[in-house]
C-alpha cells in the first residue's frame, strides 16, 4: 500500500505533491519521490527513507513545474533505496510512472524486455510498466491519444493489482491513470485537476471528488477528467462532495485507524495471496528458496515469534504437522535463547515479525542461526533487519499497519503460514492432492469470507454495548480454536484494558473453573469438527457455574444454540483455515468494548507498535 499523488492545473506542483504525500505517509513511509515537467523536460527527484529527506533534497535542488506526480512507498519489490523509490522511468526519461500493488508477472516481462535492450536501474516490478509504455508508445502513430492508447497496451500484457499513473514529457497537459483493484480518487478544482490514491490528499484543495473504479482508465487535465474503461468507452461518473475533516478522511471515514485496518482485511488478505497460488493448484513463494532436499530432510521446525506473531504461529504449527507431517514447536522469542534449543541443521527456524525489528525476535533468529539452522523470516517490512539476515522471505504484504493493536497483520501472517503448509505438503508428498486442491479453493474464497464476517459488526457491537463494564471474561478454545482464543483475548486487553484469559477449553477443570462465576461472560469458539463434542462439554461446564456463553460458531451450526446464550455465526469455511475468519468478530467486539469505554484504541497505555527492545 503506497501514496500516491498528481496535479495538473496552474500552480507550481512541487508544494502540492509534497503535502499530499505528506497528508498520506501514513500508507507507505520507506521512500519518496516526485517527478515534475519543468521546462519541457521531466525532472525527478526521490530518496530512500521518510519523507523529510524528499522534502530537504527538494530545497536543495528544487524543481517547478504546473504537472508533476508523486509517490510515497510501502516496499513490496526491491529494497528501499534510491534507486527503488518512484518515480520509475523508461530508457530514455521521457516516460515516468508511480504505482501502488503487485504486478505479479513482472519477472517474465522484466527477462523479455531486457532481452529488447531496455535497461533497468531498479528491482521494481513497477520498472516494467515504464519500459512497457515506452515500446507500445514507439510503435503507435503520432495522434493525441498515443499515450493512453500506450498505456492500454501495456498494463494489457500485466496481471496483479495496482494503480498507475503515468506523466510523459511530450503530453504535457495530461495526467493517465489505471485501476486495477488499488484505490484511485480524483479531485476537481478551478483550472486544475488533482488525483490521489485517498481522499486526504486532496481535502486542502478540492472536496469534489470522483472515484476511478477497477478497470477504469482516467485522463486528467488542468479543465477536465475523462473517465473510460481499458477498452477505450466513455464512463460517465458523478462528481461526489466530500463532507469529512482532515482527520477524519486520513482515516478513510473511520473513526480510528484500528477499525479501517480491521475493514481492510479482505484486501489485505488477496495482496498476500496474489500471485502465489499458480493456475495448476500448486503455490508458488517466490522468497523461499529452501532446496528440495532440504525440505525433505527436515525433521522439525522451530517457530519463534512475540505477541499476535506468536498466536499466528501457534496455528502455523498446527497446520505445517498436520499436512508436511514435520514435528512443530513454537517458542516464545523472549524466552527461546535463554533454554538451549536443541536446534541444528537438519530444523528450519521460523521467526514471525510484522516489523522485522522486533528485538526478542531477532534475537531469537540469531540464535537460531548460530546453531547451525536455515532461517526463514515471514514479515510485513521490506528490507527490515529480520528480513536482511533471513535465508528464505515470505512477506506477507499487509500493507502498513498504523494502529498499535494488530489486526490485517495477524490475519496475513495466518494466510502466509497456510500457503507455506500446503507448499511443504505438496513437495513432502506427505498430504492428500484432494486435501490441498480444497486448501486451495478455500485459500482463493477468503477474503470474501473475511468480508461477510465484516457484516457482522452491528451484531457485536451490540454485544460490546452489553459487555462494556465487565472487568473479567474469558475465551475458550481447542485445536486451532484456542490460538484464536488467545488472539481474541490479547485484542480484548490491549485496548479496553478488560482482564481476559485463553483457555485450552479441556484445562478448565484443572484450576481456572474456581474463577467462573454467575454472569461471568465466557466466549468459545467452535469451529473444529473433530472436537466439536469435547467442545460442547466444557460450555457445559462453564453454564453449570451460571458463566453467560456467546459462540463463535459456523452459520450452518444449528445444535450449538442450544448450548449457548448467544451466537456469532461466521461464514463456514474448511475448518483449517477457521481461523482467518472466526478471528473477526473477536477483532470487532475488542474495538467496540474500548470505543464503550472511551479508551485511546490506536495508541493503548503502555504499548508501542514495535518493540525493538528485550
Amino acid at each position: 500500500m503506497c501514496g500516491i499523488i498528481g496535479y495538473v492545473g496552474h500552480r507550481d506542483a512541487l508544494p502540492i505533491l509534497l503535502d499530499g504525500l505528506r497528508r498520506l505517509e501514513y500508507r507507505g513511509y520507506d521512500s519518496a519521490g516526485v517527478a515534475v515537467l519543468e521546462d519541457g523536460q521531466i525532472v525527478v527527484r526521490k530518496a530512500a527513507g521518510k519523507l523529510a529527506r524528499l522534502a530537504e533534497l527538494t530545497q536543495r535542488a528544487p524543481v517547478h513545474g504546473q504537472v508533476g506526480i508523486g509517490h510515497t512507498r510501502w516496499a513490496t519489490h526491491g529494497v528501499p533505496t534510491d534507486e527503488n523509490a518512484h518515480p520509475h522511468t523508461d530508457c530514455t526519461g521521457d516516460i515516468v510512472v508511480i504505482h501502488n500493488g503487485i504486478i505479479e508477472n513482472f519477472l517474465p516481462l522484466r527477462e523479455r524486455l531486457q532481452d529488447h535492450g531496455h535497461h533497468f536501474r531498479s528491482d521494481t516490478d513497477t520498472e516494467v510498466i515504464a519500459h512497457l509504455i515506452e515500446e507500445a508508445y514507439a510503435r503507435l502513430p503520432e495522434t493525441p491519444e498515443r499515450m493512453e492508447t500506450a498505456v492500454r497496451q501495456a498494463i494489457a500484457q500485466t496481471t496483479g493489482a495496482y494503480a498507475i499513473v503515468v506523466l510523459a514529457r511530450e503530453h504535457p497537459d495530461r495526467i493517465v491513470a489505471v485501476r486495477q483493484i488499488s484505490p484511485l480518487i480524483v479531485g476537481r478544482g478551478r483550472g486544475e485537476t488533482l488525483l490521489a490514491s485517498d481522499v486526504p490528499a486532496l481535502l486542502p484543495h478540492t472536496r469534489e471528488v470522483m472515484i476511478i473504479e477497477d478497470g477504469e482508465m482516467a485522463i486528467l487535465t488542468p479543465e477536465r477528467v475523462t473517465i473510460t474503461d481499458l477498452s477505450g468507452t466513455p464512463r460517465h461518473r458523478p462528481v461526489q462532495h466530500i463532507t469529512w475533516d482532515a482527520e477524519m478522511a486520513e482515516k478513510g471515514g473511520y473513526p480510528h485507524f484500528m477499525l479501517k485496518e480491521i475493514h481492510e482485511q479482505p484486501r489485505a488478505l488477496s495482496d498476500t495471496i496474489m500471485g502465489r497460488l499458480d493456475v495448476e493448484g500448486r503455490v508458488e513463494l517466490e522468497g523461499v528458496q529452501a532446496p528440495a532436499e532440504f525440505v525433505t530432510a527436515l525433521d522439525k521446525v522451530w517457530m519463534t515469534a512475540c505477541g499476535t506473531a506468536y498466536h499466528a504461529a501457534l496455528v502455523g504449527r498446527w497446520l505445517i504437522e498436520h499436512l508436511a507431517r514435520i514435528p512443530a514447536e513454537v517458542d516464545l522469542a523472549s524466552e527461546f535463547r535463554y533454554r538451549d534449543p536443541l536446534v541444528a541443521g537438519t530444523t528450519w527456524a521460523i521467526a514471525i515479525s510484522q516489523s522485522g525489528e522486533t528485538a526478542d525476535t531477532l534475537a531469537a533468529a540469531r540464535e537460531a542461526r548460530r546453531r547451525g539452522s536455515r532461517l526463514l523470516a515471514i514479515t510485513n517490512v521490506v528490507g527490515s533487519t529480520l528480513a536482511r539476515e533471513a535465508d528464505d522471505l515470505l512477506y506477507i504484504r499487509a500493507g502498513p499497519e498504523i494502529a498499535v493493536a494488530s489486526s490485517k497483520a495477524y490475519l496475513t501472517m495466518l494466510a502466509a503460514q497456510i500457503m507455506l503448509a500446503i507448499d511443504l505438503g505438496q513437495r513432502r508428498g506427505t498430504a492428500a492432492p484432494e486435501l490441498l486442491t480444497d486448501l486451495i479453493h478455500g485459500l482463493r474464497a477468503l477474503p470474501g469470507k473475511v468480508q461477510a464476517a465484516l457484516a457482522l459488526e452491528e451484531s457485536v457491537a451490540a454485544l460490546a454495548r452489553r459487555y462494556r463494564d465487565v472487568e473479567h471474561l474469558f475465551f475458550i478454545g481447542r485445536g486451532l480454536d484456542y490460538p484464536v482464543a488467545m488472539e481474541g483475548s490479547l485484542k480484548l486487553k490491549e485496548i479496553s484494558y478488560v482482564h481476559s484469559e485463553a483457555l485450552a477449553a479441556g484445562e478448565l477443570k484443572h484450576g481456572t473453573l474456581a474463577l467462573v462465576t454467575p454472569g461471568v461472560p465466557v466466549f468459545a469458539l467452535v469451529t473444529q469438527g473433530h472436537v466439536y463434542e469435547k467442545t460442547v462439554s466444557n460450555i457445559q461446564e462453564v453454564k453449570a457455574r451460571g458463566a453467560e456463553v456467546v459462540a463463535v460458531a459456523y452459520e450452518d451450526d444449528r445444535s450449538i444454540s442450544r448450548h449457548v446464550d448467544q451466537v456469532i455465526r461466521i461464514p463456514r469455511v474448511h475448518d483449517l483455515l477457521a481461523p482467518v475468519v472466526a478471528i473477526v468478530p473477536l477483532q470487532l467486539f475488542a474495538y467496540h468494548v474500548a470505543r464503550e469505554r472511551g479508551h485511546d484504541i490506536d495508541q493503548p497505555r503502555n504499548l508501542a507498535k514495535s518493540v525493538t527492545v528485550e
